[in-house]
Formats: structure tokens, sequence, C-alpha cells
């Protein structure tokens, strides 16, 4: 590469990786939000770093700014970038919310808030470019991609087998207490959106976190995160998707219960994004979360997330797919610098 300057992962900030692996040029571009401390580049945006071999990058640059975007509805944020690749062109996916744009509190019920907590506006956006180095220009300044009354985040493509794509995307726990993992129908061109929601499942369907929950605490304590979906299609057709959420195997001093971040995943034996999904245990631990499946120019199927989730650096795993079950083969400290 050019650039002279080369950064390893144990140097570079980095929350919610993403990685695209580039055939044509045998690049991977590592995607995260903005840091303008490394990027020297000011503002909520998305920014990307580039290697030809997983252990050394180049100094990022920003391929998408928030505050550039004509009439955009929301500067702050940049959660959770994504880039795919469909029809030719690249489309950005990234959150931003406004805490100046306030949503009604859903009255008490099912679906509803059980308690008051603030609403306002947060949900994922669509920014489509040539290339995946941007410029990155929003489809539709005015909203976010999901319905703008729900307070939504970290949204990732999918299409399914019939070549309809899918935003799917996680329902904060702000509204709904139990965090919802939904989907909703995409046009061609990704630029709007078809239908209405559909629900996938909920936070607490987590068999496992109910095991966790310290003696003489009652089971079941909301609320309960959604975060970080990701699709990955197995050989045998199955729909896997990893998400994240956190533990509940802690008790604080005011008799809460908390617990680490988490890297877990569900399948869709079925293969389709309805479901019905089944929870399996969690892949990593330790504050650890927010991954994304991707094949290596070798063809090895390895994961991307961040660790710990304060002051986050990207950590690699090579992963083995058996069926339809992943399981971790081992860390690369080669590449991420263990830890």
């Amino acid at each position: 590469m050019a650039e002279t300057e080369l950064m390893q992962l144990p140097d570079m900030p980095l929350h919610d990786p993403f990685i695209v692996a580039d055939r044509a040029t045998r690049t991977y571009y590592l995607y995260t939000s903005n840091e303008p401390s490394v990027s020297s580049v000011d503002g909520t945006g998305t920014m990307v770093y580039r290697s030809q071999d997983l252990r050394e990058w180049t100094r990022p640059v920003v391929v998408f700014r928030a505050g550039e975007q004509s009439g955009i509805w929301a500067t702050d944020g940049g959660w959770a970038p994504e880039v795919h690749e469909l029809g030719g062109r690249y489309y950005l996916f990234t959150t931003l919310h406004n805490e100046d744009r306030p949503l009604p509190v859903p009255p008490a019920n099912q679906w509803g808030t059980l308690f008051q907590l603030r609403n306002y506006m947060r949900g994922t956006i669509t920014a489509v470019s040539d290339s995946l180095l941007g410029p990155f220009t929003a489809v539709d300044p005015a909203r976010p991609t999901p319905p703008g009354n729900l307070m939504t985040l970290d949204g990732t493509l999918h299409v399914d087998r019939s070549g309809q794509p899918w935003m799917v995307y996680a329902h904060e726990w702000l509204q709904t207490v139990d965090g919802t993992m939904e989907a909703i129908r995409l046009t061609p061109d990704l630029t709007g959106t078809v239908g209405d929601p559909v629900f996938l499942f909920k936070g607490s369907d987590a068999f496992w976190l109910g095991e966790q929950i310290p003696a003489g605490v009652p089971g079941q304590l909301p609320p309960y995160i959604t975060d970080g979906p990701q699709l990955h299609r197995a050989p045998d057709g199955s729909l896997l998707m990893l998400w994240s959420t956190y533990e509940k195997n802690l008790v604080g001093e005011d008799g809460t219960v908390s617990g680490g971040y988490v890297q877990t995943y569900a399948v869709s034996a079925s293969g389709e994004i309805t479901g019905p999904w089944r929870q399996h245990r969690p892949l990593v631990r330790d504050d650890s979360g927010h991954g994304m499946l991707f094949h290596t120019f070798d063809d090895r199927l390895m994961m991307v997330l961040h660790r710990p989730f304060e002051n986050a650096r990207g950590k690699l795993y090579e992963i083995q797919l058996v069926g339809h079950e992943l399981r971790v083969l081992r860390q690369r400290p080669d590449l991420d610098g263990g830890g």
C-alpha cells in the first residue's frame, strides 16, 4: 500500500468493527465510527482502515460525515457502520440519534415501557457510494430507515433466498424493556421500506441468561439488551445471526443484576429470516461483542469483535462451522495482540 504509516489492532480505537474482504483488490476494509484523534477529521461519521494481511493497517480515512448531509435529521451517534455491496453500488448502514427530537413514551403493555424512560429519535440510516472509500451520501436525510417512531440501532443487511432485501435491527430496550430483534423489507435499491416490521426474537429468549442469575435474586430481571445483529448463511441452508447482549451474573450493592457484554448467536433452521429462531450459548464472553463473520482470502472463516466495551479494540478469532453450529477454534493474538 502507498501509505507509509501503518497501525496494528492494539493501537486502533475500534468499536463495532465491520470488515469487507474485497477480493478484487485483495484488501480488507475495516469500518468503524469516526475517531477524530486518529482520523484527524472532526464530526460524527464513519472511517475505514485498510489491510492486505489483517496485521498491518493504513491510518483510517473518513468516508461519511453526518454533518455534511443536507437536511440530516441527526448528527450524533455514528454507531455500528456496515458497508454492503448490492448491484454494483456500496451501501453504508450506520446508527444516528438526536436527543433534541423526543418520542412519546410507549404505553405500559406487553410491548411497551413498564416504567418511564425518556425516548428520542434513534435509528439506522442508509447511505450510498460507488466506492468502498466513499464518500457516502444519505439516501433519505429526513428520517432513519426503520420507522421513525421506534428507537432502533445496529441495522444490518440480509438478502433472502428470493432476492428480497431486509434490514435487521435491534429495537431498543428503552422502548420495549425486553429488547427485540426485528426486520423490515427494503425496496430493491435499499432506499425505502416495504410493509411493517417483523418480530424475530426478544433478548430474554437467550435461555442461558436465566441460568446465570445469582441465587436469591428473582429470575428474568429486565431490562434485556439486543445489540449487533449480523446474518450468515450456513452451507446446510440454515441462517445464523450473531448478536450481543449483557450477562446477568453479578449483583451490585443496590441489588441490581448486571454483567459483561457477550457475543452470542441464534439459528433459524428454516433458513428464513422469520425463523423460528433458536438461541445458542455464547461464543465469547469477557466483555466482548458486536462481532461479525467474514472469509479471509485463503477461505478461512473468521470473526471480528471488540473488547472491552470501553476503549474497545478489535479481536480476531478463527471460527469453525459444523452444520449450523459455530465453534471458536482459537483467538489470533499474532494479529490482534491478545488480551
